[in-house]
């Protein structure tokens, strides 16, 4: 049984790093109370993801998909989907990871730190003392 798991995993091993990266990722989110480390494993976990999508997309033996004089069967190529959806998934992290970096620097302004638990607590503060005016 464990030798075929190994076995396995020996042959996946693009999507086996894929899963312990994005498990990393999950976890730093999960477990630390600092919000550029919560960022750092969202892109983790980002860069899980793409990981898996290009070693799905990519099919050994086949041909990338790129014109050329000499067309071969639509069968000889890679699908070019996969690729397209990661390129797609850069932007689009690298757009939100700038917005949340924004954020952090913003509420370490207002704050004067990182710490969720007592930004939560500094901002209750705040509105029990706006309340009470």
């Amino acid at each position: 049984m464990l030798d075929t798991l190994l076995k396995h995993i020996a042959t996946n091993y693009y999507e086996a790093t894929a899963m312990i990266v994005y498990g990393i990722g999950f976890t730093t989110l999960l477990l630390n109370r600092n919000i550029i480390k919560k960022i750092i494993g969202f892109n983790f976990m980002d860069t899980a993801m793409y990981l898996f999508l290009a070693s799905k997309g990519y099919i050994t033996g086949r041909l990338a998909p790129i014109a050329i004089t000499n067309p071969a069967k639509f069968e000889d190529y890679i699908n070019p989907i996969p690729a397209g959806l990661v390129l797609t998934g850069i932007v689009v992290s690298v757009s939100f990871s700038a917005f949340l970096l924004a954020l952090a620097v913003r509420l370490y302004r207002a704050y004067h730190t990182l710490n969720i638990d007592k930004i939560v607590k500094l901002a209750r503060k705040e509105e029990k003392e706006k309340e009470g005016e």
